[in-house]
């Protein structure tokens, strides 16, 4: 699996969306997760919905649209129907850390954790993850401790990154940073340790 992180966009949404786009069209991220604190994601995805399907993007409203594209359009409008309804589907796939919330995504059998401020978790947060990505900080940021990994994306239109990608590969979590632009920052690999257990409470998760 194959997991894209969008950094806080501390209100510049223009790179918050390339950053979204870069994530879906081009590292081809199955999910994509924004560390931020405020509704800067919501507000790009309404937006692009709605330049798709028009005023009223809705799942509602999905039966009105049909009726209005289809009922008697041709061949092609009912493609062209069918072609929007599913670009506007495909930005399910860009989702939030809830406010004051975490979100917890399972790698192989690595557990990633997703939270704004990392000053919220507990000890039992930290010791049930083996990678921990937070969104409040300065700058992008990848650091080993002991048997666990943090990372931060860092804020969207930063220089040293904006962007995070994780992936399993070969029972392993790679990490990658980038830049909004897609540039590529560092790249570091998450092993777990032989004696690291999996084991977390579910509590407040989402994910």
């Amino acid at each position: 699996m194959r997991l894209g992180i969008l950094g806080p966009a501390q209100g510049d949404l223009p790179a918050l969306a390339r950053g979204a786009q870069h994530l879906m069209d081009h590292a081809q991220a199955e999910k994509v997760i924004y560390v931020g604190n405020d509704d800067a994601l919501d507000r790009v995805v309404a937006s692009w919905a709605r330049g798709i399907v028009g005023a009223n993007p809705s799942d509602a409203a999905l039966f009105d649209r049909a009726a209005e594209r289809c009922a008697r359009g041709t061949a092609d409008d009912i493609d062209e129907f069918v072609s929007k309804e599913r670009a506007l589907r495909r930005l399910r796939v860009l989702m939030s850390v809830p406010p004051g919330q975490r979100s917890i995504e399972i790698l192989d059998r690595h557990v990633v954790l997703f939270v704004y401020d990392k000053a919220t978790l507990d000890t039992e947060d930290i010791g049930a993850a083996h990678v921990l990505v937070f969104g409040k900080s300065s700058e992008a940021l990848l650091k080993r401790v002991g048997s666990r990994t943090f990372v931060a994306p860092g804020p969207v239109s930063s220089a040293s990154g904006g962007l995070l990608i994780l992936e399993d590969v070969g029972g392993a979590v790679q990490i990658e940073v980038r830049r909004a632009d897609g540039t590529v920052v560092t790249t570091d690999t998450h092993v777990m340790a032989a004696t690291q257990g999996t084991k977390f409470k579910v509590q407040g998760s989402t994910g």
